[in-house]
């Protein structure tokens, strides 16, 4: 029995440490499900052991077992730190100088767990869109959440800005957030042994079903299709989300340009926008780039020949927009990722390329990004042209890294040429939005 009640104390120490970590760290992606109940749930397991310790006499009972009072106490104290400092970054920025909201706004993407709090993200011109996936879907209805967009868009005419870009990943196959309520349709990795005049009619059949069934929601950008190679390596263990072998189209360039642009012929007639991904391709990559960074080792020259057809022909050949991926290029720029190199992003999709669309960045809340510097990824993507920033995964960063953004710019480290290209950009394709909208199909969606 004495041998169980050491045991006990011992697991009591060890677990404290655990609990003010949890606590000091409440708000970060990774903690995302203690929020809410989980905090409640949290603290009140604090308060309980401090009480269950008090009156056990440890408060009397000498210096260590006097600190191990203290250290239960530790995590309720932790969590209201960490709530006070969330609230007033939130605060700060809400109370943003509207010109200034809407000059940086423009070049946000956010997830949203919460109406309320979007819609004021919305209209103030924080952000420029905002991006649906299968946490807004779930114990809800398709009808509440048109209502919802409807509202948002809604709010943005009252406040006289832009119509909201609303976004979702419905790329067919294991990427389908939305579905259910809208049909799951299989990968287009499944159309690549077909005849190319039956997978293009098929290809472009998907496209036309995501593209009514997103509308008909009110998104107008799909970020799809996948361009990625499929590799030919093995799924690697701790690749636990990109998982590029099941998402990508055929390890044939040829092919899966051929079934991308059909795909997106689909989509763009239904009236909702592309987004081809992940340049410069994650195909070649063992690292999952959601929990770590990632190399891309490859020459140049081999990438061209191979990984980039794909995307050059895309990007040459429709009104696609280009998602950046966090893997980092080693021959161009070793120092950083894609998503924020300008090397990259300036110096070959822009003056190499010549493509003058919209660049995106993927989740800025991913490992390979948020696990290091965040604020400095934020400012070089904006000075090397990026034109969209998107925060999916946790919503809530974003007050961090619109915050990272309001300093960038107060301190003058914002390169102002660079954001007046990219506003010239996101007007036009604001432009073609709206013109897809007004000529593409739409259909009527019920509840599956």
């Amino acid at each position: 029995m004495q041998i169980l009640k050491r045991i006990g104390i011992i697991l009591v120490w060890l677990a404290g440490p655990v609990f003010v970590f949890a606590a000091v760290n409440k708000n970060d992606p990774y903690l995302i499900a203690l929020r809410g109940p989980g905090n409640i749930a949290l603290a009140t397991a604090s308060i309980v052991a401090v009480v269950i310790l008090i009156r056990r006499g440890y408060w009397r009972r000498g210096v260590a077992r006097r600190l191990l009072v203290l250290l239960w106490c530790l995590p309720s104290l932790a969590m209201l730190g960490a709530h006070a400092s969330f609230e007033w970054r939130k605060r700060n920025v809400l109370q943003t100088d509207a010109a200034q909201a809407r000059s940086l706004g423009r070049h946000f993407i956010v997830g949203y767990s919460s109406f309320p709090e979007v819609a004021v993200l919305a209209e103030k011109g924080l952000i420029s869109g905002v991006y649906i996936t299968r946490h807004n879907v779930v114990g809800s209805t398709a009808a509440r959440l048109k209502e919802e967009i409807s509202a948002l868009q809604e709010k943005r005419r009252a406040a006289g800005l832009p119509p909201l870009i609303v976004a979702a990943d419905q790329e067919g196959g294991i990427v389908s957030h939305l579905a259910p309520p809208l049909t799951k349709l299989p990968a287009l990795s499944t159309l690549a042994s077909l005849a190319p005049d039956v997978r293009a009619e098929k290809a472009e059949a998907f496209g036309r079903i995501h593209g009514q069934e997103l509308a008909a929601l009110g998104v107008n950008l799909n970020l799809a299709p996948v361009l990625d190679l499929r590799p030919e390596m093995k799924r690697n263990r701790l690749d636990f989300n990109t998982l590029i072998r099941y998402r990508a189209i055929s390890d044939d360039p040829a092919v899966v340009a051929d079934i991308a642009r059909a795909h997106v012929n689909g989509l763009e007639a239904s009236g909702v926008g592309a987004t081809v991904k992940h340049f410069p391709g994650l195909g070649r990559v063992r690292t999952d780039t959601h929990h770590f960074s990632a190399d891309l080792d490859t020459p140049l020259d081999e990438l061209e020949a191979s990984d980039w057809i794909p995307f050059r022909k895309m990007l040459a050949g429709s009104k696609s927009q280009l998602m950046i991926g966090h893997v980092t290029l080693t021959s161009v720029d070793p120092d950083r990722p894609a998503s924020h190199s300008k090397r990259v992003v300036d110096g070959i999709i822009r003056k190499k390329w010549n493509y003058q669309g919209v660049v995106m960045t993927d989740d800025l809340v991913m490992g390979a990004i948020y696990q290091r510097n965040v604020c400095t990824a934020v400012v070089e993507a904006l000075n090397a042209g990026v034109d969209l920033l998107l925060v999916a995964f946790d919503g809530a960063q974003f007050y961090r890294i619109f915050t990272c953004a309001v300093a960038a710019s107060a301190e003058g480290r914002l390169d102002a040429a660079m954001l007046g290209d990219s506003d010239v950009r996101l007007k036009g394709a604001l432009a073609a939005s709206i013109s897809g909208e007004s000529t593409g199909a739409h259909v009527a969606l019920h509840d599956r």
